[in-house]
């Protein structure tokens, strides 16, 4: 190895945060503050515990200056350190101001967001009417919704656009992050949390339940009970017998459905009154 190579390679990995394996650290130019990275901003002047007229982020394009982690020269943005030439980041996005020694991640920037990505330019694409990258497995299937993921995630607020996480187009389009997306079936839950389509094959789901509510005798006060449904799958309205267990689309044959109209509690006491 060169010397020039041990030098720019020196405290490589060393360096960083819990968000980026790197060799510098940010100035924050809204706060003039220290930050390893962005997002340790973000986290410390966004925070819940902050006055809320207090809390800020710190857009990336903003960043002008940086900090050599090893011999703490400030500076303009770029990849080496003009003081001790190490490299500050494998990766270096001079549009982005943005470092990363992990290259594992396969980063690559997308002019069409205007932000740096990960997992292979090879292995994206850039949907300009959704305004966002998707996998190619998705080119020829995906449905187009405008600004499909500029909007935060429904089970934890965090916007999705930018997110370092893995995100989950489900059949509906709707996108949440993939974590959420399994925090959800822990807990036994499989529909969407914007639309409430069921996200997955339910068929076996719906025939246990067809057998239970076979099962479970309804009093006969609400033997002849009629409601109206609104089906999550489908969308289809439908006047069905009231069951207190499940209440089944009849064009579909899903139970992931609400009541629409009609109220049990109302049937029994017009019952109980005649």
């Amino acid at each position: 190895m060169s010397n020039s190579s041990s030098i720019m390679d020196k405290g490589y990995w060393e360096f960083g945060c819990t968000h980026y394996r790197r060799r510098c650290k940010i100035r924050a130019p809204c706060c003039d503050e220290i930050f390893d990275c962005r997002h340790c901003h973000n986290e410390s002047k966004n925070s819940i515990e902050l006055h809320p007229l207090n809390r800020h982020e710190v857009p990336r394009h903003d960043i002008k200056r940086v900090k050599c982690s090893l011999c703490d020269t400030e500076q303009d943005v770029k990849q080496h350190c003009t003081n001790c030439g190490v490299c500050m980041g494998k990766y270096f996005c001079s549009k982005c101001n943005f470092f990363d020694d992990d290259v594992s991640k396969r980063q690559y920037h997308c002019d069409e967001c205007g932000i740096c990505r990960v997992g292979g330019e090879e292995n994206f694409f850039h949907c300009d009417k959704c305004g966002c990258c998707y996998s190619t497995l998705l080119k020829n299937s995906h449905k187009c919704v405008e600004k499909a993921m500029h909007h935060n995630c429904a089970i934890c607020f965090e916007f999705l656009f930018d997110t370092t996480k893995d995100i989950c187009v489900l059949p509906c389009v709707h996108t949440i992050h993939l974590e959420c997306l399994k925090e959800m079936e822990r807990h036994l839950r499989y529909s969407c949390p914007v639309c409430s389509k069921s996200y997955c094959d339910m068929s076996k789901v719906w025939e246990r339940l067809d057998q239970e509510v076979a099962s479970v005798v309804m009093p006969q006060i609400f033997q002849n009970k009629r409601v109206w449904i609104l089906c999550n799958d489908c969308d289809e309205k439908s006047e069905v017998n009231f069951h207190i267990l499940a209440l089944k689309c009849l064009k579909c044959n899903s139970y992931n459905t609400r009541q629409t109209r009609g109220s049990a509690a109302s049937f029994a006491l017009e019952t109980t009154n005649n």
